[in-house]
């Protein structure tokens, strides 16, 4: 039987995502009109002889999340369980702290997926990989080709091309390694536990010989148990027979800040041609004009006369007046978007109003159209001393007058604006 574990982080990571991640915990946050983690139950649940999915973080158990595993439990049919650490403890370390209930009931192998990263998520190709591969108890990377200069921001992989072992392994190079890059899905035997095992030791025992005066350092990694298992134990399993290297040629991206959610939505969208038909709005009598992929809610109100797409996803119960041009973007539930107002590359906040002839913009952060190993970059928020143009983000509760434009900027949840902006955060 086989097991799957889901890292969601906590509240102190995804800080990027804000203002959106104040009102939800990011990976609950809609893309593509379902939940961010939804999209990678739904995989796990699709492998044969999954037993049981457990997702493991430091969020404090809330009622979102609560509900949000009652419900997928009950459409997937498969036992799904949160468990709590007690502080971050590194992408190894939350794996190794919870290890008995990873193998318990002997599971003979079991995925590590990354909650923040979209993908076609292929979990039975990795397995057949792994059955082909190296020796039986040896441990699979899925990973994708980036651009030279791209590839520097992520875990590069050099590999066997014979084989596809993995002969080398660096998060995060200062200069250029390979080109293919760790996606954050990862397929281990239960053995990858004594190797965490060792890293675990060799820690405690770094921390019996040079014991800190006072206080504990703010970064926590003098924890024991904090164990990375990028730069930890990929380093230094690479080269040894054990690691491989599955190569996807299927879509994949991070998502890291809200610029990137619109992206992860364009490509599930596209997904749901073969996936999900029934999530795509088609053009009907009476019913709004679609241009390219939409998902609307059934409980979401648009006007006929409105004009929806490519890439938009409409949440629950809000309300589109006449005229409304929506594109590349996201509208969370309870939004109102009055007569005629426009949005483009936008995230419109929960129960957030934009009023009639509004225009509301900002900038795609959409990778290079040209390159086809080009990733999205997870841009700084602040380049020189100035705003980098981005999406434009608007909290929840937000009241846009009419006839206004907002710009290429981020509202705060909660705020009544009463004039135009543009690349300006409004606090």
């Amino acid at each position: 039987m086989l097991k799957a574990v889901i890292l969601i982080g906590g509240p102190q990571k995804g800080t990027r995502f804000r203002p959106l991640s104040f009102e939800v915990p990011k990976p609950l946050f809609p893309v593509a009109g379902v939940p961010m983690l939804q999209h990678h139950i739904e995989a796990c649940a699709k492998v044969p002889n999954m037993k049981e999915i457990l997702l493991i973080g430091f969020y404090q158990p809330n009622e979102e999340l609560t509900r949000f595993l009652f419900n997928a439990q009950q459409e997937f049919k498969i036992s799904i369980r949160y468990l709590q650490e007690y502080a971050a403890l590194g992408t190894g370390g939350g794996i190794y702290h919870f290890r008995d209930q990873i193998v318990s009931g002997s599971p003979e192998a079991f995925f590590v997926l990354n909650a923040d990263v979209c993908s076609a998520f292929p979990l039975a190709e990795m397995l057949s990989f792994q059955k082909e591969h190296g020796e039986p108890n040896s441990f699979v990377i899925l990973g994708t080709t980036a651009n030279r200069k791209q590839s520097m921001n992520y875990g590069c992989i050099v590999e066997n091309e014979e084989t596809n072992e993995v002969l080398h392994y660096v998060e995060k190079p200062s200069t250029f390694v390979s080109d293919i890059i760790n996606c954050g899905i990862y397929l281990f035997k239960p053995d990858i536990f004594q190797h965490i095992g060792a890293v675990f030791q060799k820690n405690q025992q770094d921390m019996l010989l040079n014991p800190y005066d006072g206080e504990e350092p703010t970064n926590g990694w003098h924890r024991a148990e904090a164990i990375r298992l990028e730069q930890d134990i990929f380093t230094a399993l690479a080269g040894q027979g054990k690691l491989y290297v599955y190569k996807t040629l299927s879509f994949w991206s991070q998502i890291k800040s809200a610029g990137s959610a619109i992206y992860a939505s364009r490509l599930y969208l596209n997904q749901y041609h073969t996936t999900h038909p029934e999530r795509l709005a088609s053009n009907k009598e009476g019913r709004p004009k679609i241009s390219g992929n939409v998902y609307i809610h059934p409980t979401a109100n648009i006007d006929p006369t409105a004009m929806l797409g490519p890439n938009v996803s409409i949440g629950t119960g809000v309300t589109i007046g006449a005229g409304v041009r929506v594109r590349e973007s996201i509208i969370l539930h309870g939004a109102t978007l009055q007569d005629h107002c426009c949005v483009l590359n936008s995230i419109v906040g929960w129960d957030s109003t934009i009023g009639k002839w509004a225009r509301v913009e900002g900038t795609p952060s959409d990778p290079n159209p040209n390159d086809p190993f080009a990733k999205i970059d997870s841009e700084t928020l602040f380049r020189e001393g100035k705003l980098t143009p981005s999406i434009t983000i608007l909290g929840c509760n937000v009241t846009i007058p009419s006839e206004v434009i907002i710009l290429n900027s981020i509202v705060l949840p909660h705020k009544d604006l009463n004039r135009s902006f543009k690349n300006q955060i409004i606090l």
